[in-house]
């Protein structure tokens, strides 16, 4: 599998968005649809309606890489929660695995009280 630099940011784009778009139309939507700058460091990913297909913005120095993945049987699991979600890379690459970024929970932070 294709593997992204663990440093950049990942941004998630909630609505559903036509699958015909190309890089342009993309690198539009993250301009004027997320307030972004689609020549950050960073990862912009969108998802058809039926959410069987993700597409990957990303520019490198000298141009845009726009990756596709299609799931030939499945969906995609979409969070939900916010207009605009940022991800790790980590999580990126978990929602392309179909894991659902909602069940996972991470243990509660401890904290210990002195004594004294």
């Amino acid at each position: 599998m294709f593997r992204l630099d663990a440093n950049l940011k990942v941004y998630l784009h909630r609505a559903a968005v036509d699958g015909r778009k190309n890089i342009n139309g993309l690198a539009t939507l993250v301009e004027q649809e997320l307030g972004l700058d689609p020549f950050a460091a960073a990862v912009y990913v969108f998802s058809n309606h039926r959410r069987n297909r993700v597409k990957l913005l990303l520019w490198d120095r000298t141009g845009f890489w726009l990756l596709m993945k299609r799931l030939e049987k499945d969906r995609f699991i979409w969070p939900k929660e916010v207009p605009v979600a940022e991800l790790t890379v980590e999580q990126l690459h978990w929602l392309l695995e179909g894991i659902d970024l909602s069940a996972i929970r991470p243990h509660k932070a401890q904290k210990y009280l002195r004594f004294g």
